[in-house]
């Protein structure tokens, strides 16, 4: 298991991230540190790069908006998001991740 992500004991899939505000385009970039980093096209006002950040986890995991939670870091570029019981496999959409890198 990659040190980026990991569950609790509901199951619940719980993500370390690295946010890059300001990119051309929404993405994975890499590691940073134990962190998953993501850059995001969106600038950090008004909560604009958070609801981005959750809208495109939401898509890559295919779950409803609502089961995608910012737990830690609203006003930093470390983050801590839930992504309440994902898809059944999420191992499949955690290696499509990796793989990016």
């Amino acid at each position: 298991m990659a040190p980026w992500y990991r569950y609790d004991k509901a199951d619940n899939l719980i993500l370390t991230l690295h946010i890059q505000t300001g990119a051309k385009v929404t993405g994975v970039a890499g590691i940073h540190g134990d962190a998953l980093k993501i850059k995001l096209a969106a600038a950090p006002v008004a909560g604009k790069a958070n609801a981005m950040l959750l809208s495109y986890l939401a898509d890559r995991f295919d779950v409803p908006l609502s089961q995608v939670i910012l737990k830690q870091g609203d006003k930093s570029r470390h983050k801590l998001v839930v992504i309440q019981q994902p898809i059944a496999n999420p191992e499949q959409r955690l290696n499509q991740l990796q793989q990016l890198l």
